[in-house]
């Protein structure tokens, strides 16, 4: 391989890395009281070693700082579940959000929400647990109803993504009518959104976005080799039916984690891969790691939007996202979203 193509990677995690510290710091800085960068770091600072003091570390320590860093670990999921869905699938419009896979993990969130009370550890625990479980059975009913003759169909795919979409969608706001003194609340949340944010949802969803994006890692050389389709990448030695099963529970497990704890966020998944894509190429060692840096640049800044555009009204994160990726689709589909 020549310098000029390996160095060709290098600069792009580079920028970034850079873009996604730089979305950072803006995310914590502004706000109804803008915070200096020298300030953000002296409050961080005091807040490693224990002694904070004033409003001003309180702000950046216990409000913006977990805000930020859950926007990222969000995008950072969605982002890593588009690129393994569009492998599994080979299809540049697999995404958790149009296939259906999100409002899977949202109903199983809102059930817990239903039957837990507030702020407890079996809700922290168990809203996880439960958007994994609405996500995983969600995937498995679209491939399911998807697929014929033992492949899979665009048109078929998305379709039976829309349809279980707005099923599961009809059944979430059922089980809201169940909760009516936090309907607001519980509304304001399937719209997407981060204003709950707090330390210990970013201790519970840290967890299932390294297990869910380590384990993909591991299986880069195959989900190349997958592109070549299923018969070419057993030939050359891929356990076909176990790489699947795999990749499902990985995308499953990033998406559940997004969802528990920031409501229906779309088209984060369908975007970001796509574009790194155009730079980087379709391999997924270089692919991978490098839509999650994305995905999680974009979120912060999506979030970062949100909540200053309309000042001090806070919109939800999830009209952003669909705002700039629901023509993005539209693109996408104009120019042939069968290829990867």
């Amino acid at each position: 391989m020549s310098a000029p193509t390996r160095s060709r990677p290098s600069v792009v995690y580079g920028v970034l890395i850079a873009a996604l510290l730089l979305a950072m710091l803006a995310g914590i800085g502004f706000g109804a009281v803008a915070v200096p960068p020298g300030e953000i770091i002296a409050s961080m600072g005091r807040g490693l070693s224990g002694s904070m003091s004033g409003t001003r570390d309180a702000l950046v320590v216990d409000v913006r700082l977990p805000r930020v860093i859950l926007a990222a670990l969000v995008g950072a999921c969605l982002s890593g579940a588009g690129v393994l869905y569009q492998a599994l699938f080979r299809n540049a419009l697999a995404d958790p959000y149009i296939l259906g896979v999100s409002s899977g993990a949202g109903l199983g969130t809102m059930i817990v929400f239903v039957l837990t009370a507030e702020a407890t550890a079996l809700r922290y625990v168990g809203v996880p647990a439960g958007a994994f479980v609405g996500a995983a059975l969600t995937i498995l009913l679209v491939t399911r109803l998807a697929a014929t003759h033992g492949r899979l169909d665009t048109a078929s795919l998305l379709l039976s993504g829309v349809a279980i979409s707005y099923t599961l969608a009809a059944l979430t706001s059922f089980i809201m009518l169940f909760a009516r003194e936090s309907m607001a609340t519980l509304v304001f949340w399937m719209m997407g959104g981060l204003s709950g944010s707090s330390w210990p949802y970013i201790w519970a969803v840290t967890p299932m976005f390294l297990l869910g994006g380590i384990l993909p890692m591991l299986d880069r050389r195959s989900l190349n080799l997958m592109l070549l389709g299923d018969d070419r990448a057993e030939q050359l030695g891929v356990d076909i039916e176990r790489l699947k099963r795999r990749v499902l529970a990985s995308g499953s497990l990033l998406v559940a984690a997004a969802v528990a704890v920031s409501g229906l966020i779309g088209f984060v998944g369908l975007m970001v891969p796509h574009m790194v894509r155009l730079v980087l190429g379709p391999d997924h060692r270089m692919l991978l790691p490098a839509s999650v840096l994305g995905g999680a640049t974009v979120m912060v800044l999506a979030d970062l939007v949100a909540r200053t555009i309309l000042a001090p009204v806070e919109i939800p994160v999830g009209i952003v996202t669909a705002l700039t990726g629901g023509p993005f689709f539209v693109w996408l589909l104009v120019r042939g979203g069968d290829r990867t």
